[in-house]
């Protein structure tokens, strides 16, 4: 008999060593290595029979062919997507447990199935009975929707050939198993051979495939980071557990843009659009106190409007915390520092904590001058003007710089009833300021700070134009 050969994966990032080690050499975990009988199947996972031969064809003479979408019915989800689903792509989604995957996915399959489409949703996770609990309590019911309760990859696939649906969803690929592997449900090797055929099917057959995947403590999706890889689209569902409000942010897509956002909200019936974010994060925003600030950040392609809070109190410790939700603590820590140096504002012994509102989360630079600002504002217990927006990258040397697609920024800023906006100054020109809106270029945090919080004079801001000393009120 030939000697069985095994080898030790990491769960975590798929590294392989041939002897246990107590740290990943290549992720850095501790006690992720675990050992695995390798097969090497003749087929290699059915991918050779998807393989068909071909030539190398010069890229001038290809003809290029739009892809057919399938529209969801739900235009948040469109968005994301990139304008619908793509036939024969295979799309991975993400989230926290009991964020609303399922929910998600079951509430897009009833959609689908009463436009006239196929539907099959495998549940790894619930019973058939389970399941249509929960579709009863969504209001679903379509007799284009078939639900079945399996985890065997090779029945999951007759039945596929059984059914032929245009719309497959798996719920979830760590508990879906194949009978060649020879390691338990939801392993590196499982999640590979497994997501391999889903992809073999997706591609040959033309059928739209779903599959959810579970994440670890970090956010990141369980697993190794080739499922991620070998997907076309890659779906983050996010958001807090005691907010209402979800987002479904795209990390990857093959066929459409990554920085586009859906936001939805969690109701008793189900998920719900969101169609003016912008509102929804500014309902509950305090006016007249001091530590508040709304910026205008882009999601993709839309303006979304929410509101920065900060509070600076002094430290009890001997080292000063630097505390964020929402935005990179790094960064708050880095605008602090500026604040300090180029400022005169003394924070080092001051903690600072700042929150985005709504559990929304930012990642683009334009939002620094909006956090500067509003810690500044609770350190001097100065409030800005409700009415203001800020919008603006703040650099090292106190200098705020140029931002991107500024004018659609202005313009949603200006529907929601707000009076002046302060930008960089090298984004005046070359647009046109909207009415009813008062546009302020500034070029550096000091000339932001006194426009938003002092009153400014017409002999201080020639000093300051000028360059002559401080201009302070």
């Amino acid at each position: 008999m030939a000697k069985v050969k095994t080898v030790f994966l990491c769960q975590s990032c798929g590294y392989e060593s041939p002897k246990w080690m107590g740290k990943c050499p290549g992720c850095g975990q501790w006690n992720t290595l675990v050992e695995e009988v390798v097969r090497r199947t003749a087929d290699n996972g059915g991918l050779r029979a998807a393989r068909t031969p071909g030539k190398p064809v010069p890229i001038s003479r290809i003809e290029r062919t739009e892809e057919r979408r399938i529209s969801t019915r739900a235009a948040e989800l469109d968005r994301v997507l990139g304008g619908g689903i793509v036939p024969g792509s295979l799309v991975l989604v993400g989230g926290d447990p009991g964020i609303g995957k399922s929910t998600l996915l079951l509430q897009m399959s009833d959609e689908l199935a009463k436009s006239g489409h196929h539907v099959l949703y495998v549940s790894g996770e619930e019973s058939v009975k389970q399941t249509k609990m929960r579709a009863e309590r969504l209001g679903i019911s379509s007799d284009d929707l078939y639900v079945m309760a399996e985890t065997d990859i090779d029945e999951i696939e007759r039945r596929i050939e059984e059914a032929h649906p245009e719309l497959l969803i798996i719920d979830s690929i760590q508990t879906v198993y194949s009978g060649d592997v020879a390691s338990a449900p939801g392993s590196v090797s499982q999640v590979r051979e497994c997501t391999g055929r889903l992809m073999r099917i997706a591609k040959t057959k033309g059928i739209a495939t779903f599959i959810v995947g579970h994440v670890t403590k970090d956010g990141a999706i369980a697993g190794p980071r080739l499922l991620e890889h070998m997907v076309d689209a890659v779906l983050y569902f996010e958001g807090e557990r005691h907010h209402t409000y979800r987002i479904l942010r795209a990390v990857k897509n093959r066929f459409g843009s990554t920085n586009e956002i859906g936001i939805f909200e969690m109701k008793e019936t189900g998920l719900s659009e969101v169609v003016n974010p912008s509102e929804i994060f500014l309902q509950e925003r305090t006016k007249g106190v001091a530590g508040s600030t709304v910026v205008a950040a882009m999601e993709g392609t839309r303006p979304v409007l929410v509101e920065i809070q900060a509070l600076v109190a002094p430290t009890s410790y001997g080292n000063a915390r630097r505390m964020a939700t929402g935005i990179d603590p790094n960064r708050v820590s880095l605008l602090m520092a500026v604040l300090e140096k180029r400022v005169g504002l003394l924070l080092q012994n001051h903690d600072a904590y700042v929150n985005v509102a709504g559990g929304v989360r930012l990642d683009e630079p334009a939002t620094d001058l909006a956090v500067t600002l509003s810690i500044a504002s609770s350190f001097r217990d100065e409030p800005t003007e409700p009415t203001d927006v800020v919008i603006g990258e703040v650099g090292l040397t106190g200098e705020v710089r140029r931002v991107s697609r500024i004018e659609q920024r202005i313009v949603e800023a200006q529907k929601l009833g707000f009076k002046r906006a302060i930008i960089p100054k090298q984004n005046l020109g070359g647009w046109k300021e909207p009415e009813g809106i008062q546009v302020i270029g500034v070029s550096s945090v000091k000339e932001a700070m006194e426009w938003a919080l002092g009153k400014r004079t017409q002999n201080a801001a020639t000093a300051a134009d000028e360059g002559r000393g401080d201009f302070w009120i």
